[in-house]
């Protein structure tokens, strides 16, 4: 097993989906699917079902130096999510803190 890190993504739509047992991950780009679900399951000790994974493609970022001049180009890395779905009644307390503050309001 490769030493992979894989941390969750805090964002809205990966929220909406971890109610339904899928958790959105970002993960290194060199990662593979199993080693991406063996990492899952070493570090929040669940059974992993299926890993579909997606690489995004680093924006071009423009930029210039001083007035006239061209307009230079360079690149932001390339990210990877991984799309991971849980067995049948398993859960990660990914969003449980924002869970407990929204509870402590009411």
């Amino acid at each position: 097993m490769a030493n992979v890190f894989v941390y969750p993504r805090a964002t809205e739509k990966a929220y909406a989906q971890s109610q339904e047992g899928v958790y959105v991950f970002n993960v290194p780009v060199t990662a593979t699917k199993r080693d991406i679900a063996e990492s899952v399951q070493a570090q929040y000790g669940v059974k992993v079902v299926d890993v579909r994974t997606v690489v995004q493609n680093g924006k071009a970022v423009r930029f210039s130096r001083g007035a006239r001049r061209y307009p230079g180009t360079t690149h932001r890395s390339d990210t990877k999510k991984a799309y991971v779905t849980l067995a049948e009644g398993e859960k990660i307390e990914v969003f449980a803190e924002q869970e407990q503050q929204k509870e402590e309001k009411k």
